[in-house]
């Protein structure tokens, strides 16, 4: 905590740009194109299946000589290239979950803490930050249901953490919430056989990675420049070839309309691309995703970013509220707002977000500025029911708002326009912007919302300045006797006692053009017979010793 309670502001920084690209495409494939595909998933899938359930017994007992058996076995139903892919998904699922372990240990720990510090707090008990109380529960009944969670909460941590000292994770393939969609298909508007084929289609396997040097670099899964797609097939289901060397050749072709001239370079230099093919069964459609790394770019330094000004944004639930910066932290033309809609299916909800960001990087660009200031939101933390009690409709709020999604996409599509982005710590800019920016900036014309001041708050962070401005002087003669200014140069700030440098042009709306010369003059406070210059006819003031 900092001085009167605060906490440590962290330094902006530039966020540095994606190492991975993703391009997806659609593929037309026939009856038999289907067909295939989905035998060859399926069987792949069980391979997965029982790889996985047999890396997931080893569990921290695991080494190298186990990698090499397990990938044997695979080898020889299949091929090499299939057993290296199989083994390399299944290592990255077991790390995956186990990272999950350590993630849901860290919010059991701290969900006990927050119930424990407010089951000791008496009823109805107010909350001191000061002195780091919490508040209590509101009724006998409320303190009865939380110490009862705090049991189980408790108990699911225990098993928790005997499952990670064990090494044992707890894997679906298909995924856990489709498996429990079983289980209530008539709330989701399914039958059996429609969950059937989804759940088929989530636990099929047709990924292969990518090799350098290799023709159009995969020869597991190739696609040719001229869109030629043809699969390996596995030892197994050899007679289903219809190319040469065990091969199956689709009669559909894949062509990328998103980075297709990049994917072209790739593959005719012979350079890494991965491959998965995947089923939408609710479609009745087939795609396949390219993958491949790139050479990450150099991090602009911070003050090269933000050289231009910056375009501040302030993330809200239904909107992005942005406002342009000059180099100095003063908001240069009007506020802009780039609405969406968060409610609906995910994918509206995804296109939705892609839409606001494309305008939104599109108004940098006309601005001129090459940054856009960012909070480093986390709302991970601030879900819980303990941080907002009964506020049901906030939490629901903070659960659906798509910051990762939202900080990702925007990273990702601002480096292809190079512009950086530039992520500032969100402590207090809402309160500060509110209190030192929107009265100032609402005129009789333009009615600035607290978004836009905090849109200009998180600006000034990004480019180094203070938020709290330096309020007007004190009302009557304009001089210092009713009070002094809340917010004063700084001790360290040269020739902070010396008046304002002047500045041409009219310093209020009641002095015209080409007047007030004496700005700087500090006799100019004494309104009584003032010249610019002393006149010989003027008497001296007593001096003080007198």
């Amino acid at each position: 905590m900092g001085l009167g309670g605060l906490r440590e502001v962290a330094a902006p920084f530039v966020v540095p740009g994606p190492s991975g690209v993703a391009v997806r495409a659609r593929l037309r494939v026939s009856e038999t194109d289907a067909a295939v595909l989905a035998e060859v998933g399926m069987f792949l899938g069980a391979l997965a299946s029982r790889d996985l359930a047999v890396r997931s017994r080893q569990g921290l007992a695991h080494d190298a000589a186990m990698w090499a058996a397990r990938k044997r076995e695979i080898s020889g139903g299949s091929s090499a290239r299939w057993a290296g892919s199989i083994t390399k998904a299944t290592h990255d699922q077991w790390a995956l979950a186990r990272r999950g372990q350590v993630a849901q240990m860290g919010w059991l720990r701290g969900q006990i803490a927050a119930i424990e510090a407010r089951l000791a707090r008496p009823l109805r008990a107010k909350a001191d930050k000061r002195a780091g109380l919490v508040r209590g529960y509101g009724s006998r009944a409320e303190w009865h249901a939380k110490a009862r969670r705090l049991h189980g909460l408790k108990d699911r941590l225990g098993r928790l953490e005997a499952d990670w000292a064990a090494g044992r994770v707890r894997v679906v393939r298909g995924g856990k919430q489709l498996a429990r969609l079983r289980h209530h298909l008539d709330e989701a508007g399914l039958d059996g056989q429609a969950w059937r084929k989804r759940w088929q289609a989530a636990r099929m396997f047709l990924s292969a990675d990518g090799e350098s040097g290799k023709r159009f670099g995969n020869e597991t899964i190739r696609i040719t420049p001229d869109g030629s797609v043809s699969v390996r097939l596995p030892a197994a289901l050899a007679h289903l070839a219809s190319a040469p060397h065990g091969r199956y050749l689709l009669d559909a072709t894949a062509h990328f309309r998103h980075r297709g001239e990049e994917w072209a370079d790739r593959i005719t230099a012979g350079r890494a691309v991965a491959y998965r093919i995947h089923h939408d069964p609710a479609r009745g459609r087939w795609y396949v995703t390219a993958c491949w790394q790139r050479t990450p770019a150099s991090v602009l330094p911070l003050n090269a970013a933000l050289a231009g000004g910056v375009v501040a944004v302030d993330m809200n639930d239904d909107h992005l509220a942005a406002w342009r910066l000059d180099v100095h932290g003063n908001p240069v033309g009007e506020p802009k707002r780039f609405s969406y809609d968060l409610s609906g299916t995910a994918a509206h909800r995804d296109a939705q977000i892609r839409h606001a960001l494309t305008r939104l990087l599109h108004h940098t660009q006309q601005c001129g500025s090459a940054a856009i200031a960012i909070e480093d939101l986390d709302f991970a933390e601030s879900k819980t029911r303990e941080k907002h009690g009964r506020n049901k409709r906030f939490r629901r709020l903070l659960s659906r708002f798509p910051t990762a999604r939202l900080k990702a996409r925007l990273v990702a599509m601002a480096a292809e326009q190079h512009i950086a982005i530039v992520a500032v710590d969100p402590a207090y800019t809402s309160r500060w912007g509110a209190q030192h920016w929107q009265q100032p900036l609402t005129t009789s014309t333009r009615k600035t919302t607290p978004h836009d001041a905090a849109a200009v708050a998180i600006g000034r962070r990004a480019l180094g300045h203070p938020i709290r401005r330096r309020t007007t002087p004190p009302p009557h003669d304009r001089s210092d006797r009713v009070g002094h200014r809340t917010a004063q140069a700084g001790p360290e700030s040269r020739r902070r006692e010396e008046p304002r440098p002047r500045i041409p042009g009219p310093r209020s709306r009641v002095v015209p053009p080409g007047h007030g010369e004496n700005a700087g003059d500090q006799r100019a406070q004494h309104r009584s017979e003032h010249a610019t210059e002393h006149a010989s006819w003027q008497q001296d003031s007593l001096p003080l010793s007198f």
